[in-house]
């Protein structure tokens, strides 16, 4: 068997973690008695929901992750690190997680966190009323594809409260990923004794009942969430913020007055990419710029009734596309222009392009105006189409250029701008034709992007692509223990969905923030996961 706990993690990273835990200490050694430290940041969108399992968006997850904690944690630079569970083993077949839950980990309420917690929350993660949108990064574990596909009970998947204090998975197949599935804010125990009591009311200031270091105070919505400091978390006496406000601004300029008056500290709403050198010089080392495993790519409904089911309408616009334009001249923030679904900064090495990456613009332009008219549409036979895109000045100044760069096309589009909530919302439900799509990895991980577009999971559902062949190379990538086997896999799946043209990738994204300098403990994150229990802050 392997094992990891805290004693046995490597010492660069356990060094890391004693300096933090000494900083924290020292910092609240010198706290003004009576004088709350308050944290303030611009979350960038107003949650749809709280209930961990059933979040999409990267706003949302920054709330829930500090609400609920894992049997994995993470620290600030992105490691694995124990969470509710003090360590965890996995047998020498690769098929068998036993996780120990520490023996002071509480609810809120003071109850107990339990592996039937644990338990509880698996099942109900892979039920398919809850549609969690990472349900299939759990399929590895047994029966869990039939429960999310309401083939076989709850009951039946392959997760075991041993006793109170330890947990039991059983995996169908080895896979590379599953501990970083395990630290994804939807694999969160859950309290079970609450959920039953409260229904849907459970996440609602009074009711929530949390395991993380905060818990919910406030919500007032397209206004504040207050989050307070848990007494009852396990390592409560590490936490140096007594206070977390978080506002929803999808304004940038409104986001980056109000951190420059000093009424944010930390501002997570993208910077304008039209003002981003003028910003830089201004800021200094509080604009904060890093590599993010995350991709900008435009989502295309390919469904039956959908003009964009045509694979040449989808290649056209592909081809007409001018990445670089956007990258260098409307952002200009260091992103790569893209022709792949998985970012080239995503751990493993996939490869893949775009058949036409490699063309010069005239060879793309004319090839689109052959593809379109061979479809029926041109300048003199237009084509309609409606794009969405959600409220922010850059997804707007990139909607404008792309219905631009169509025109010639005879492609004539419509706008659609709504807020975040509305925006997915209408994505989920199939009700766009295009649809501006950020995808934030939740695992370091091409199967992360890769499955998303697999029969069933969120990509998918929401665009209306199948791809029997696609299917069956993302599994089989799942199943390869050999490193080399798996990157041809995962690289020939990647080419199989670009090949077919099934979305219009734009740019592998930067990470952007705006941090105070009088905030410690915040560090650059390729996966954009910056817990609050490490951070700090100078009243």
């Amino acid at each position: 068997m392997t094992d990891t706990t805290l004693s046995r993690l490597p010492a660069c990273r356990r060094h890391r973690l004693l300096k933090r835990i000494a900083l924290a200490t020292l910092l609240l050694s010198l706290a003004v008695p009576g004088m709350a430290a308050t944290l303030r940041i611009d979350n960038s969108a107003e949650p749809g929901t709280l209930d961990p399992q059933k979040t999409s968006g990267v706003w949302e997850a920054r709330i829930v992750r500090e609400l609920f904690e894992t049997l994995v944690s993470q620290d600030p630079e992105g490691e694995q690190v124990p969470g509710l569970a003090s360590h965890w083993q996995l047998s020498d077949d690769g098929l068998t997680w036993t996780f120990t839950l520490r023996d002071d980990a509480r609810w809120s309420d003071g109850q107990p966190v339990t592996a039937s917690d644990a338990v509880f929350s698996l099942r109900r993660l892979l039920s398919p009323e809850i549609a969690a949108h990472n349900a299939n990064l759990y399929y590895p574990i047994q029966n869990a594809r039939a429960v999310n596909a309401g083939k076989a009970n709850p009951a039946t998947l392959g997760v075991h409260a041993v006793d109170d204090h330890h947990l039991e998975i059983r995996l169908e197949r080895p896979t590379a990923w599953f501990l970083q599935a395990m630290a994804m804010p939807e694999a969160a125990p859950l309290p079970e004794h609450v959920l039953e009591a409260d229904g849907e009311r459970w996440v609602m200031p009074g009711h929530t009942v949390v395991s993380g270091p905060f818990t919910l105070s406030e919500w007032s919505p397209q206004d504040h969430i207050t989050l307070d400091k848990n007494e009852h978390y396990y390592d409560a006496g590490e936490v140096a913020l007594d206070e977390v406000i978080l506002y929803p601004l999808e304004e940038s300029a409104a986001a980056l007055n109000r951190f420059r008056t000093g009424a944010l500290d930390i501002s997570y709403t993208s910077v304008p990419g039209g003002r981003f050198e003028k910003l830089r010089q201004e800021l200094g080392n509080a604009l904060r710029v890093s590599p993010l495993v995350a991709e900008y790519f435009y989502m295309f409904n390919v469904r039956p009734d959908s003009p964009l089911s045509d694979i040449r309408i989808r290649e056209a616009l592909n081809l007409a596309t001018r990445r670089e334009v956007i990258t260098e001249q409307l952002l200009g923030m260091g992103q790569t222009p893209s022709y792949w679904l998985v970012p080239r900064v995503t751990s493993g090495g996939t490869q893949g392009e775009l058949p036409m990456a490699q063309m010069s613009m005239n060879e793309r332009m004319a090839r689109a105006r052959e593809l379109m008219k061979a479809a029926g549409f041109g300048p003199n036979h237009p084509l309609g189409l409606t794009l969405r895109y959600n409220t922010l000045e850059d997804h707007k100044k990139i909607a404008v250029a792309l219905a631009a760069m169509w025109q010639p096309l005879g492609v004539e589009v419509s706008l659609i701008n709504t807020e975040a909530i509305s925006h997915y919302a209408a994505i989920r439900e199939g009700d766009f034709q295009l649809a501006r799509y950020g995808m934030s990895a939740t695992l370091n991980d091409p199967y992360d992007f890769l499955g998303s577009y697999t029969t069933g999971s969120s990509a998918a559902r929401s665009s209306g692509y199948h791809d029997d062949t696609y299917d069956r190379l993302v599994e089989q990538s799942s199943e390869a223990i050999d490193p080399s086997a798996r990157v041809e896999l995962l690289t020939r799946a990647q080419q199989r969905l670009l090949d077919d043209y099934a979305l219009l990738p734009l740019y592998d994204y930067v990470n952007t923030a705006l941090v105070s300098e009088r905030v410690h403990g915040w560090e650059s994150s390729p996966m954009d996961v910056h817990p609050l229990r490490y951070i700090s802050i100078e009243e």
